[in-house]
């Protein structure tokens, strides 16, 4: 049997990005080596927000976190927590791309490893994944190479996630999560039910 690979668009910043995560890695095991995702870079905010009153930034972003209680409330979802923190709002969506991205020049592994982790930190922890010092702690939370994280400052990383955003877009992906199947043309939009992703797979594989 061929294995199936799936192309995901994410941002890591995303609430319904975390959903997908979470029902494709419970179908990543379930498949097993017959699934193959691949897990690439939407930028739902390519650039650094324009620097205001802090303070009144983290209310404004208090008040946004209130919507993942939309997203929580789904079956099969991640868990989310209304932010309590006193750390951000996140600055962007590129710090936490060129993290996993370093990750990844480590092993696939690592990537899966840090690709959860970072959702964890910020939808359940309240943690600001766009700041370096946490993504370097969370780097090291994973026991991962200390020196491996010095690739989130290759040039190169940089462009390979422009790269993907700019694909994405090529690809007609208006929004994320969005999911293709390597082969086919359609593009399916959203955070899809699991048994729907587990449908559509099944469906591929078995012809």
């Amino acid at each position: 049997m061929e294995r199936l690979r799936l192309v995901v668009w994410s941002d890591y910043l995303c609430p319904w990005c975390y959903n997908a995560s979470v029902r494709l890695a419970h179908l990543a095991e379930e498949f097993g080596s017959d699934l193959a995702i691949e897990w690439r870079a939407y930028l739902l905010r390519p650039q650094p927000r324009a620097s205001g009153d802090a303070e009144q930034e983290l209310l404004r972003f208090v008040r946004y976190t209130q919507s993942w209680l939309r997203p929580a409330a789904e079956p099969d979802a991640g868990r989310f927590r209304v932010w309590e923190s006193s750390e951000g709002p996140p600055s962007h969506s590129v710090p936490a791309q060129l993290a996993a991205k370093a990750a990844r020049r480590l092993s696939a592994e690592a990537f899966g490893a840090l690709h959860a982790r970072l959702m964890r930190a910020y939808f359940e922890e309240n943690r600001d994944i766009s700041a370096r010092s946490t993504l370097e702690s969370l780097w090291s939370e994973l026991g991962l190479p200390p020196q491996g994280f010095a690739a989130i400052d290759d040039p190169a990383l940089l462009r390979e996630t422009l790269g993907e955003h700019a694909a994405a877009l090529e690809e007609g992906v208006t929004g994320v999560p969005a999911a293709k199947l390597v082969g086919q043309d359609a593009v399916l939009l959203g955070a899809l039910p699991l048994e729907t992703y587990r449908r559509w797979i099944a469906r591929n594989l078995h012809g």
